[in-house]
Formats: structure tokens, C-alpha cells, sequence
């Protein structure tokens, strides 16, 4: 699963609840990231870093791709 710019940036402006404390840790770094710096570049540099996330441990983040895709 890959993520667009948007779905990360809802992720970053949001406030989900994920099964994977690894992925909520990694987002809660990411918005204080995003929060120093709001530019479209920071925006695509996280955007990769979800999605390296996300294809690295791709078998156990079934249950919250489930979020992320009805973002």
C-alpha cells in the first residue's frame, strides 16, 4: 500500500487510533516534524517515510490500512 501527500497530511492533522504502537509512534514523531515545518517538501519527505513504513511491515498493518485507505 502506498499513501498520497493528502492521506499523509490527513494523517498528520488527525487524531486516529492504530492497532500498531510502532506506527503511531512514528506518526506522533512525524507531526511534531511537519509542525517546525509545513512545507509541500517536509509534506513529500514524510509522505515517504509512511510509505516505507507501510511496505516494510506490510504483514502486520492489515487491521489499519483499513483506516488509512478511507482517508
Amino acid at each position: 500500500m502506498r499513501i498520497t501527500t493528502q492521506q499523509a497530511e490527513k494523517l498528520l492533522k488527525g487524531s486516529h487510533a492504530f492497532s500498531q504502537l510502532g506506527f503511531s509512534m512514528m506518526l506522533a514523531r512525524l507531526k511534531t516534524k511537519y509542525a517546525k515545518d509545513s512545507t509541500p517538501a517536509m509534506l513529500n519527505e514524510i509522505s515517504a517515510d509512511i510509505n516505507d513504513f507501510l511496505s516494510k511491515f506490510a504483514p502486520i498493518m492489515q487491521e489499519d490500512y483499513k483506516i488509512i485507505e478511507a482517508l
